[in-house]
This record gives structure tokens, sequence and C-alpha cells, in this order.
């Protein structure tokens, strides 16, 4: 039997640490020597093109990929090498950018389906609490196959919040929703980590969300951090037009 890893909270300590990480698919250099860290509760946006190495840069961080050069911590302990599997059951969470959800179950059993599969057993009345947190409530008894695009992402988010993650990565959570949509999921994200503490980590293509959600922003391009800071410093910066705002400036 493995031994368990046990993880202390230390408010001194950044929750998420990437320590000169680097990995090569072949010739390509797809992560050049990229450092982060990200406080309990913080959200970042990570931006670039296409190719800049961002997904790569998730499945590091979920197991997916080990590193070949540099470090992973998390709550100050290695997690480099761990299984997915083991590194979910750390409560970090990953949403992908086609909602995953079951489509003829109601909203909620979606949510009590979530909580299974983190084996807990909630109260009687979170589920709903978290329905209605992502904008939901009322939908309960709809079959999520029915719910609009950005309602089916919506509910997702819900499902992961509600499994009571420390560190949640999120790919183009907005892609697909209209504007009014996109400024709700900025709202929704920005209470659910203040409430919870949960740390956030997005990849995100829409300029209008970065700005909204008023974070720190990184720049990836061709495996490199190109820039890190706030969004309006990021938009006048000369290296982040040239690779990659162009005209979304």
């Amino acid at each position: 039997m493995r031994a368990a890893i046990h993880f202390e909270e230390d408010a001194s300590e950044p929750l998420l640490v990437l320590d000169a990480i680097s990995h090569r698919f072949g010739k390509v250099l797809a992560l050049d020597n990229v450092s982060l860290k990200l406080q309990t509760g913080e959200i970042l946006c990570i931006i670039g093109p296409n190719g800049s190495g961002k997904t790569t840069l998730f499945n590091i961080i979920t197991g997916q990929l080990k590193p070949q050069k540099g470090c992973v911590r998390f709550a100050g302990k290695s997690i480099s090498g761990l299984s997915p599997d083991r590194i979910a059951h750390l409560r970090i969470g990953r949403k992908f950018q086609t909602p995953s959800i079951f489509k003829d179950l109601s909203a909620l059993d979606n949510l009590l389906v979530a909580h299974t599969a983190a084996k807990s057993i909630p109260k009687k009345d979170r589920p709903l609490q978290f329905l209605k947190a992502v904008r939901l409530h009322g939908m309960e008894d709809i079959p999520a196959g029915f719910l609009s695009h950005g309602q089916k992402q919506w509910l997702e988010l819900g499902m992961l919040i509600s499994q009571s993650p420390r560190l949640i990565l999120l790919d183009e959570p907005t892609a697909g929703m209209t504007q009014a949509e996109t400024l709700e999921t900025v709202a929704l994200i920005r209470a659910l980590c203040e409430q919870t503490r949960c740390a956030c980590l997005i990849v995100e293509h829409d300029m209008r969300f970065v700005k909204a959600i008023n974070c720190r922003v990184l720049v990836l391009s061709a495996g490199e951090i190109i820039a890190c800071g706030e969004y309006d410093d990021i938009r006048h910066s000369p290296s982040v037009k040239t690779a990659y705002l162009g005209t979304h400036a």
C-alpha cells in the first residue's frame, strides 16, 4: 500500500510553486524554464498563442505529464511524478473547455454524482446551495442537457467546487459564451474563490474576461514566460503585443 502524503496548511507558503519547469516533445521545447507561484485564494490568468505551452503546463500540474526538468510543489511538498489520481485526491481539480456533465441527469443529480466521486456525503441542503452559487437556483430538476451552453459550464464549475478543491484549473471557461454570460462567469468565479479560498489558474483567450476578472496575468509564448503582471501592464507591453495581443489589445 502506498504511503499517504499529508499536507499541512501554511499561510506563509505559496499554495502552488512551479520551479524551473521544462518539457520537450521530441525537438519541440514546449516549456522552457517556467516558474510561478500561486497563493491560497489567488486567481491567475494564463494567456498566449496556440502552441505556447498552456495545455502542457496544466498537464504537468495535474500529473498527466511529468516534467523533464524542474519541480512542482503543492502546499510545500513535491507532487512531481505523482499520478493524476493521487494529485486529484490532494483536492486539485480541473475543468476542460468542453463541459463534462451527465446530460440525462438533472442539474441536482449532477452535483450529487460529483459528491459521490469525491467520496463525500453532502449535507442535505449543500447541493442546492451550490446550484444557487452557480446561478442555477430553481433549475435543480431540469435535465442538464436542456441547459444553455453557459449554464452547462456553470454546472460543471459547481460540480468542481462542490468537491472542496484547494486549487482549480479552468481551460477557457467562457468559450462560446455571450458577453453577458462571460461577465456573469467573472463574478461567479471571483465569488467562489473568495468564499472558499480556493486558488484558480485560468487559461483564457477572451481578453474581455481577462480584463474583467482583474487578476495577475501570465503570458506564455513558445514555452517561455514573456510577461507577468497586471492586465494594464500586460496589454501595453510591446513584446506581448508582438507575440499575442496584436489587435486584441
